[in-house]
Formats: structure tokens, C-alpha cells, sequence
């Protein structure tokens, strides 16, 4: 589509997938590191690692490596131009639905 930057569609990429939504939703109480982030889910670290790079590479976290401990912190900007374009699309769609409603009145009304 035209009208769709290539950012956006990483970060919708990026919150396709469960996981990466629930280390989003995690990275909401604050940083942390690689490995207490994949504590919950039943995959070896380097498949979890690849999540983690999906959503840095879009820009939704940032990592920073102190030692042997990556550390990985939310970043927020990039979720709203994700909710900029939902907001437009639901806006439209509002619109449509109105104007259905409007045209089935008129057809009720002659009826």
C-alpha cells in the first residue's frame, strides 16, 4: 500500500507474535535482562534472542550490554504511529458504518 511506511509494518510485524507482546507488556514495569525476559516462555535463548531482535530492529526496545548482561528497555515512539494509523482507520471505518446506518434508515423510512 502507498501510503504505509516501511517502519509501520515492522512494528505491526513486530506485534504480531504473542511472545513478542507479552516481552512488550513485560518491558512495561521496567528494563530487563535477556534472560529474565525469556524465563517464561519454553524456548532455547537463541530462538528467544531472535524476538528480541525483531523488536529492537523496529525500534520498540532498545538493549544495552553491561558485561555479560544485555539489557533490554521499552521504547515507546514507535506504538504511536501504530495507534496514529489505527486511529485513522477506525475514524474511516466510524464514517462508513454512518453512512450505512443513514442509507438503511432512508430505505426503513420509504419502506
Amino acid at each position: 500500500m502507498p501510503n504505509q511506511s516501511p517502519d509501520l509494518t515492522r512494528v505491526f510485524h513486530a506485534l504480531a507474535d504473542p511472545t513478542r507482546r507479552a516481552v512488550l507488556e513485560r518491558l512495561t514495569l521496567g528494563p530487563a535482562a535477556m534472560t529474565e525476559l525469556a524465563r517464561p516462555f519454553p524456548m532455547a535463548l537463541p530462538s528467544f534472542a531472535q524476538h528480541l531482535g525483531v523488536l529492537e530492529e523496529c525500534g520498540l526496545v532498545r538493549s544495552q550490554k553491561q558485561g555479560r548482561v544485555r539489557t533490554y528497555q521499552l521504547e515507546p515512539q514507535p506504538l504511536q504511529a501504530a495507534q496514529d494509523w489505527l486511529a485513522t482507520q477506525r475514524t474511516s471505518w466510524e464514517r462508513r458504518l454512518d453512512q450505512l446506518d443513514d442509507y438503511l434508515n432512508q430505505l426503513k423510512e420509504q419502506a
